[in-house]
């Protein structure tokens, strides 16, 4: 939530904590913004509905009533994913087919009976359905592949950290490179440099999503021009060198290695000084 409103100026009622999640009341230039700049969350998600149920009918009904069409076209591929607590159905997978149907039989109503293809491994488009005790709430996906994947690692060791998760480390340090007291930060078991990575990152105001594509490029809203406008904002904050030193060490000189590609990957290798030893 600190973030969320740290990126949008968002607060109030328009910013709440929930479990596992920050729900916002945002403009959809928001939902680009925390896409590329967000180092913490793992999805951007937009709300579509919520709606009591009972039976895989009433999801079905929930899901015909989304206005689909508005989102994206039949030239795109989509997905169902289902997460759940404490739901009283039996079957995930029924639930998702039902969800699916749903949407295939709306295109097919709305464009002459022509339907979208469902696929399973690299959808154009996420659709996700959260099931409660009694409510189900539909939500399109504008991250596509989760945002963890920052597009800069390839080397990586036998128990990688996820990226937002080193960076959830490095937030709940309280280290700021930019604040009044600007501390140094070292690693020293720094294995595949994503801490470090991570750190050298936010000194240079480099966003987190800068190497990446996103599932919003697909979607019906999305405007060319406005996400490059963006883009470029961010560009032009890009600091040339780190305001702290930043230090990672490693017992394994090949993890070096591999944090010294990344870093490259990443921009930051000269932002970075690293060094094999105990």
């Amino acid at each position: 939530a600190e973030e969320v409103h740290a990126l949008t100026g968002l607060m109030g009622m328009d910013l709440q904590t929930l479990r596992g999640g920050v729900l916002a009341r945002a403009s959809w230039r928001d939902a680009m913004r925390l896409n590329l700049h967000s180092r913490l969350a793992q999805r951007v998600l937009v709300q579509l509905s919520y709606t009591p149920y009972r039976n895989e009918k009433d999801l079905y009904d929930a899901a015909s009533d989304v206005a689909w069409e508005i989102w994206f076209t039949t030239r795109q591929s989509f997905k169902i994913e289902v997460t759940a607590q404490h739901s009283p159905l039996t079957s995930l997978n029924f639930a998702a087919l039902k969800v699916k149907d749903a949407i295939a039989d709306r295109f097919r109503e709305k464009r002459h009976g022509v339907r979208p293809s469902v696929e399973t491994h690299h959808p154009d488009v996420r659709v996700h359905l959260h099931l409660t005790t009694d409510g189900a709430t539909i939500y399109i996906d504008t991250s596509g592949e989760a945002l963890f994947k920052r597009g800069w690692r390839e080397d990586k060791g036998d128990a990688p950290l996820k990226e937002t998760l080193a960076a959830a480390m490095i937030a709940a340090s309280g280290w700021d490179p930019h604040g009044d007291d600007p501390q140094p930060l070292y690693d020293p078991c720094c294995g595949s440099g994503t801490v470090v990575i991570e750190a050298a990152q936010i000194a240079r105001r480099i966003p987190a999503g800068i190497l990446r594509r996103f599932a919003f490029e697909k979607l019906v809203p999305f405007q060319r021009h406005v996400w490059e406008a963006i883009l470029d904002e961010a560009e032009a904050a890009i600091l040339p060198e780190s305001p702290v030193g930043i230090y990672g060490s490693d017992i394994a000189f090949r993890m070096v290695d591999f944090a010294q590609r990344n870093a490259e990957r990443a921009g930051v290798a000269g932002s970075i000084q690293l060094r094999g030893g105990d």
